[in-house]
Parts: structure tokens; C-alpha cells; sequence
């Protein structure tokens, strides 16, 4: 991405090599597991992809003034020609007769010039959840080496960009919390695959099985597309996105594994910026102290020192993201132009710091945040949970008054951002009912990814602040024929920082370029 700032927390786990009018931090997804026994026996059934014949035919009565796939005309970015799609699909995949559609939206790219080209299809799948595909403003990263020799196809995952996005606005359409929730219900990574599916049986010729990029939570989805639809995959790369399997709810086992590399990542930062320690404490003293215990932020929400503590989730865990959170924080305090004026925080780091924080224009990313990690049993808050028990590293008024460096989290949502985050207050409800769902459908068939026949290609990063390492290789044992590259050269973006070298190593994996041992 060619902007200098990352906007949200889920911007981590949605790295993206490809140029953009805005960078957005990579987001989450995120990870952690230990495969139980008893996760074998998931039931294929409850998550099977409808034929596409019924799903045709349940479209057809969605809506008769609808088309059921819409294509744009191709137009040009520097070094790429692209087209829109967009399909009319089922909001409940196992009850497409109801009637509710929602429309998915997805953007074919090639390379300038190959627009009748007879190429295999690769689509991409965002980190998040809840983030939009990129937008290529040129040829570049990744996107340049896979349009070489693919029809590279950007979909926004549902809920998000142009396909029925979701945002604070919009939900507040549905009239009560409980509404919202049987609504929400519909937008983790089981209909993110069932959607895809609906699309490569209508835009791909023949119908023919596609290789799959899932960056982040859009691995979490590929490996959902492994258990569930494989008959539709011709291969699977993923990057920083092997998902925990095993467990009714994996958040814990996450979130446990995480706040210790959080905490790593912590002394890193303040290693290389040591004058930082004192200026956080200078900011935590003067929250703490202000009204309410907080400062009002130009979005309406309230910045307090847990709040603050969130920059972490954009700064710690990226290429570059010490950088930019340093950088940010020379910004802090207004001037003092009037002798004896009072002190306070800029605007300008105000601003960016809502900026950081993205929640306000996709609310899906804090709402479904725990949500992707349950089967069959709910979340209740697990990160706050966790957090509790390393209170005493991660209290940032304490951590103050006895002169230690304040801890910044990482990629966790608590229940305090929906007090504190202005666009996420009429959303408060909705997600504490989010946290006590237990009825989630399965998202992984570990007996399936034992005997999978797809071949799959993983990058894992050895100090990936989200998806940990020891988690990752977990699963990775749990998916038949799945190759590694293990790396400490990228963080988690590493599909942003260094995109063409990454995409290139991974189809290596796969293609043979690159020995087996």
C-alpha cells in the first residue's frame, strides 16, 4: 500500500502489497489452536456449498428485477485493466428461498493487454474480518506477479466495501440488537466461502476450480474453503492465515499465546525508542487526570489511557509500524504560543488517532472480532478475559505511577470500546449478545484437512504478532500435503512489504522451483 499511515486495528491482518489511496492496517485475524480429538467429528453437512443449480434457481426468485451476476466494462489503472462484478446472492445460504439477497461485489484484474487472454483465476481474500479488498491504483506487489500469469478476482468479503457493506449507519436500520445478531450471524468466513463458490460457478469458465490467496482472516477462510468446498479450489496460498482449529472456541488459546507477543514486541519498541516511555507517561497522567478520565476525540468518541493502549494493534506489529508509531507520537502536544497557556493534545494527533482505530467506518471488524473463532460455543469476551490475567504488565495508569513502560495491546477488541468509540455505542448491545452466542456453525473440518488433496503453500512468520507461530505449525499438522515457508524476514504484512518475493516463494512451494527439503 503506497499511503504512510495505517487507519485501523484490523489493519495488521489486512496487509496488502498492492498500492492504494490509503493504507490500512493489517487486521486479524489472527490465531491460535491446539487440535482437540473430538474436532474430527464436525459435520460436513451443516456447511455443505449449495449446487449450483438450486442456487441458481433460488436467486432467480431473490428478486425478478435483480441480475443474478452483473459485469462492468474494462477500464485501466497504470499497468492493469480492470472490471466489476457484482451478483445478487443469498444472505442465508441454507435458506435461499426466504428471499434475502445481498449483492457481492468483486473486481477482476489483469495485466494491460491480456483482457481476452485465456488465463487460470486466482482470487484474493482480505485479512479482517470485516475489510475490503484493496483498490490497485497500479501494477505493483504481489498483484503485478500474479496478473503475469492470472485473472487475479478481488472480492469484497461480505459486509464490506461494495458488496452490502455494514457499517454503523447502515445497521442501524435493523431495529433492535437481537435482529442485528440473527442478521450478523451470516457474515463470518462459512458464507464467505459459500459466496465464492456462487461466484466461480458463474464468472469462471466451465466453472473450473481456482487457486485461492488468503491473506490473514482470508486464510482463515481458505482454510474453511479446504473443509467445505475443495472441489473448488486448484490451489491455496496463504499468508500469515492458518486459523487455530479444535476447540468449540479457540479466542482463549489466541489471545493467551498473544498477549505474550504482544508483550515482546513491547520491549522491542522501547528498546529502540526508550524516550517514548516518558512521553506515554506524560499522556496517561494527563487522561487520567482530565474529565471523565479521557479527552474528547474529533469522532465524538473518548480517548483514555486503555484507548490509547490501542495504537498498538497498527504499530507493533507491521513493517514499519515502529516507525509510524513514533512518529505519531512526536505529534502529541499542542505548542505552548501563550506563555502560561494550558497544556494540551493536538488535534492533529487526535485525528490520526481515529484514524488508527478504523472501527468507526468498519464496525464488523470489532463486532465478529471473537465471533471467527467459534464452533458451537460463544466467546464472552475472551481478550478482556485474558487481559485480566496479565493486569499487572498491561495497566496502564499503574504502569505509570511506578515508572515501567506502559504496555500498547495488539489485535484485541474489549468490551470498553464500545463505551469509548463513538460510531460502536449503538452497537453495544448487539455485541454482548455477539459474546454469549453459542449456536455458531462449524468453520473447519479437521477430518477433511487430514485427507485434503489441494495442494497449499503457507507463509508463516516467525514473529507474526496475530497468527502465532506455535499455533500456526499446529494446524499446519493437521493439513494433509501442506508446504512451509518459515521466515523472520516479514512481520505479519509481509504480503505488503515485500509482496512480489512473497507471492514468488509460495508459488515456488507449489510448482516445484523450490526443493522439498
Amino acid at each position: 500500500m503506497a499511503a504512510a499511515r495505517l487507519r485501523s486495528a484490523a489493519a495488521v491482518a489486512i496487509a496488502t502489497a498492492i498500492p492504494t489511496a490509503a493504507a490500512r492496517p493489517p487486521l486479524l485475524r489472527l490465531p491460535a489452536l491446539l487440535p482437540v480429538p473430538g474436532a474430527a467429528r464436525l459435520r460436513l453437512s451443516s456447511c455443505r456449498i449449495p449446487p449450483p443449480r438450486g442456487a441458481a434457481a433460488a436467486m432467480s426468485s431473490l428478486s425478478s428485477a435483480t441480475a443474478e451476476h452483473e459485469a462492468g466494462a474494462w477500464y485501466a489503472v497504470p499497468g492493469l485493466s480492470l472490471r466489476e462484478h457484482r451478483f445478487a446472492v443469498p444472505l442465508d445460504h441454507s435458506s435461499p428461498d426466504e428471499g434475502a439477497a445481498i449483492t457481492v461485489f468483486a473486481r477482476e484484474v489483469v495485466a494491460a493487454g491480456k483482457e481476452e487472454a485465456s488465463l487460470p483465476y486466482l482470487l484474493y481474500l482480505q485479512g479482517g474480518p470485516g475489510f475490503e479488498s484493496p483498490r490497485p491504483m497500479e501494477a505493483g506487489g504481489w498483484l503485478k506477479k500474479a496478473c503475469e500469469d492470472h485473472r487475479v478476482v478481488l472480492l469484497d468479503q461480505r459486509g464490506t466495501g461494495l458488496s452490502t457493506p455494514l457499517t454503523a449507519s447502515s445497521l442501524s436500520q435493523i431495529t433492535s440488537p437481537a435482529k442485528q445478531v440473527e442478521y450478523l450471524k451470516h457474515f463470518r468466513a462459512d458464507n464467505i466461502v459459500k459466496d465464492a463458490e456462487f461466484i466461480r460457478i458463474r464468472l469462471v469458465p466451465d466453472a473450473k476450480p481456482w487457486t485461492v490467496l488468503g491473506q490473514s482472516y482470508g486464510g482463515f477462510c481458505a482454510v474453511t474453503y479446504l473443509s467445505f468446498a475443495p472441489e473448488g479450489l486448484k490451489s491455496v496460498l496463504l499468508t500469515g492465515g492458518l486459523p487455530p482449529l479444535g476447540e468449540p472456541c479457540t479466542a482463549q488459546t489466541v489471545y493467551r499465546a498473544c498477549f505474550k507477543m504482544v508483550q515482546q514486541q513491547n520491549e522491542k519498541y522501547y528498546k529502540r525508542y526508550p524516550q517514548d516511555i516518558q512521553v506515554i507517561h506524560e499522556i496517561v497522567r494527563y487522561l487520567s487526570e482530565s474529565e471523565g478520565g479521557g479527552v474528547l476525540l474529533p469522532s465524538g468518541g473518548r480517548l483514555t489511557p486503555k484507548m490509547l493502549q490501542c495504537l498498538g494493534l497498527a504499530g507493533l506489529g507491521s513493517g514499519g509500524g515502529f516507525e509510524r508509531l513514533h512518529y505519531l507520537l512526536e505529534r502529541v502536544w499542542d505548542p505552548l504560543l501563550v506563555p502560561g497557556a494550558k497544556r494540551s493534545i493536538s488535534y492533529y494527533f487526535l485525528k490520526e488517532f481515529d484514524m488508527w482505530l478504523g472501527f468507526d467506518q468498519n464496525p464488523l471488524y470489532a463486532l465478529l472480532h471473537e465471533s471467527i473463532y467459534c464452533e458451537g460455543s460463544s466467546s464472552r469476551w475472551s481478550a478482556e478475559k485474558i487481559r485480566s490475567e496479565y493486569e499487572s504488565l498491561f495497566d496502564p495508569v499503574k504502569a505509570t505511577e511506578e515508572g515501567r513502560p506502559v504496555y500498547f495491546t495488539g489485535e484485541m477488541v474489549f468490551p470498553c470500546m464500545f463505551d469509548e468509540i463513538h460510531a460502536l455505542r449503538d452497537l453495544k448491545e448487539a455485541a454482548h449478545l455477539l459474546a454469549e452466542k453459542e449456536d455458531w456453525p462449524p468453520l473447519y473440518d479437521v477430518s477433511k484437512l487430514n485427507n485434503n488433496k489441494v495442494p497449499v503453500a503457507a507463509a508463516v512468520y516467525y514473529e507474526d504478532m496475530y497468527v502465532n507461530f506455535n499455533i500456526a505449525k499446529e494446524t499446519a499438522s493437521q493439513i494433509a500435503g501442506i508446504r512451509l515457508w518459515v521466515t523472520n524476514e516479514y512481520m505479519h504484512s509481509g504480503i505488503r512489504d515485500g509482496g512480489s518475493h512473497v507471492f514468488e516463494h509460495l508459488m515456488g512451494l507449489l510448482n516445484g522451483k523450490k526443493p522439498l527439503f
